[in-house]
């Protein structure tokens, strides 16, 4: 089988489809990942063929000036792009600028099935497009369209009006049922049982679970990483996005909470400029970019920003978990940490030293934080394995 798989150009966006390609070419299926900006990049370091549908423009960049008040889109882009980026809607300016080159690709791929996440409609579009079966992705722990109380306020698949300009001039008529959708979820935030199956009530497509697995990138794994120090490690993270359109006030505000406790911090800021933040603590190990993967595993503790990945790595590794959510769905992944018993979350505005230094101390010394931990990191592992997963839609389509 030939499997296109689509995803937006964002880390959090594209790293979660990462292990589901690996398990259809492990399975001996053709894969071709289509997608744009920096993961046409990041794609090939995953050891993955990928295809560059925009290679015009940085659309990805566009999409941040915009956020960061960078100006009126440029009058010699097309009109619906311009649409998209006035109205500062990332799936939709996804949508006009990946559409055609998915389908493009596609076609000359000649895909047998099309997978893409459940907010990427480029994905959904080219499933119609070439008439092929689809795969639904979650790649969210914080929300999943099978919820409908997310469902009725959001619109996995973006703007409508964009959809209709772009369907009209690819003409692009109706929508694929999929053979599944996936939710990747813990059972007890939100997802399914290993065994379980539902149906969606919009179409009838099945829901299947499928276990979260990490990637966050290749790397050479520091010998440190390897093994738990003589004190708590700690790892610190504003994942990609956060630290350019929010600055770094609420990571200079922890480092110096950190920095006077007996803990080893490890700080993965990637490539911000941390200049502004002056010398830092003697105990933190400043990183850049590190996979989470590569030392999570000896970590006791994670403060992070409630990015998806950033948050559901640690459920996988059974880490107890400070959220401090900036954006987006942020503030939902925060609150089903909280919920679930797995961490503490605190809205990174308010936060103070004296805040920093309660909240991790609590997480190290309150057993129920780690116990809930494994506990959740146990149901994942329950759960079908992306390799299973491509297993079932084999004999779906069979």
């Amino acid at each position: 089988m030939r499997i296109l798989f689509a995803s937006a150009p964002g880390y959090g966006l594209t790293l979660p489809l990462v292990p589901l390609v690996w398990a259809a070419r492990a399975a001996g299926h053709e894969v071709l990942l289509a997608t744009t900006s920096e993961m046409a990049t990041v794609g090939p370091a995953a050891g993955l063929p990928v295809h560059d549908v925009y290679p015009d423009r940085d659309v990805w960049a566009d999409l941040m000036a915009r956020v960061m008040g960078g100006g009126e889109p440029a009058d010699d882009l097309p009109e619906e792009y311009r649409l998209a980026a006035k109205a500062g809607n990332p799936f939709g300016l996804f949508t006009v600028t990946m559409t055609g080159g998915t389908v493009e690709a596609g076609r000359a791929f000649g895909a047998d099935l099309a997978a893409y996440p459940s907010d990427h409609a480029a994905g959904m579009l080219t499933a119609a497009a070439l008439g092929v079966p689809a795969l639904e992705v979650g790649n969210r722990v914080s929300w999943s369209m099978r919820d409908v109380d997310w469902r009725t306020g959001h619109d996995g698949f973006g703007d409508p009006e964009i959809h209709e300009i772009v369907r009209r001039k690819l003409g692009i008529a109706g929508t694929p049922v999929p053979v599944a959708r996936i939710d990747p979820r813990a059972p007890s935030m939100g997802g399914l049982a290993a065994d379980e199956v539902t149906h969606d009530e919009r179409d009838g497509a099945p829901w299947w679970p499928m276990r979260f697995v990490p990637y966050n990138g290749g790397t050479l794994v520091p010998d440190w990483a390897l093994h738990r120090p003589e004190r708590p490690r700690v790892a610190v993270t504003l994942g990609t996005v956060v630290p350019a359109v929010s600055g770094l006030s609420s990571l200079a505000v922890v480092l110096e909470g950190l920095g006077g406790m007996d803990l080893e911090v490890v700080l993965a800021a990637g490539t911000a400029d941390l200049t502004g933040l002056g010398t830092l603590p003697a105990n933190v190990r400043s990183v850049g970019y590190l996979p989470l993967s590569a030392f999570l595993p000896t970590c006791a503790a994670i403060v992070h920003h409630g990015g998806s990945g950033s948050t559901a790595a640690p459920l996988y590794y059974g880490v107890p978990q400070l959220v401090l959510p900036s954006f987006a769905d942020n503030p939902l992944a925060a609150a089903r940490v909280a919920e679930r018993g797995v961490g503490l979350s605190h809205d990174p505005a308010t936060l103070d030293v004296a805040t920093v230094r309660l909240s991790v101390g609590r997480l190290l010394a309150d057993e129920a934080f780690t116990t809930a931990a494994a506990q959740v990191r146990a149901e994942m592992a329950t759960q079908p394995s992306p390799a299973a997963v491509l297993e079932r839609v084999e004999a779906a389509l069979s």
